[in-house]
């Protein structure tokens, strides 16, 4: 696992799940919000944001968090992992209330600085957009999983508890080749 693609909707976990996987393995975790955000909650063009995915997704080793489904197709080529959070819209729905207060009035750590949270009207336009998309995104992940390029692996996660579970996998699989003295592909 050198090139790790997280996916799903917003609030599914992507940047929760990506920060944990880079304390893990090591490997630079790259959020779509600092690159599809400028300070103060300005929008970078569709140019700029294809640009900047391209330079992470040219690095030998990453865990890049997000949409911009413009870039999946190159993304999905250089990746080895693709990680699907597919969780149902009302708990995400939830997910984005909670963090809107809980962070309100500072940047998220996957935000650039000087793009506060808020509990307000940007919140009820967040998620009118959470459920006017929750069809179409899902969609386009969907053929992902259901026709995945040979060298692309694949996990589909539903629930929290399957997370921690791959978690857990991932942290004895670490602790067996510490062990052994082998590493991936090694083995």
């Amino acid at each position: 696992m050198q090139r790790v693609m997280i996916v799903g909707g917003p609030g599914s976990g992507k940047s929760t799940l990506a920060r944990e996987l880079g304390t893990r393995t090591g490997l630079p975790v790259f959020h779509m919000d600092q690159i599809h955000w400028q300070p103060g909650w300005v929008e970078r063009s569709k140019h700029e944001k294809d640009r900047l995915s391209s330079e992470v997704h040219r690095q030998d080793r990453w865990i890049f968090e997000g949409g911009h489904s413009r870039t999946y197709p190159e993304r999905i080529a250089r990746a080895d992992t693709f990680i699907w959070l597919d969780v149902p819209v009302t708990l995400r729905t939830i997910r984005v209330l909670r963090r809107s207060w809980v962070y309100r009035g500072q940047s998220r750590p996957d935000l650039p600085e000087g793009c506060p949270e808020q509990f307000n009207g940007r919140t009820v336009e967040f998620l009118k957009f959470i459920w006017d998309t929750r069809h179409s995104s899902r969609a386009k992940l969907l053929e992902v999983w259901q026709s995945p390029p040979a060298h692309l692996t694949l996990h589909r996660f539903t629930r929290l508890k399957e997370v921690r579970q791959f978690l857990a996998a991932l942290e004895k699989e670490q602790r067996r080749q510490a062990v052994t003295g082998t590493s991936p592909g090694r083995g």
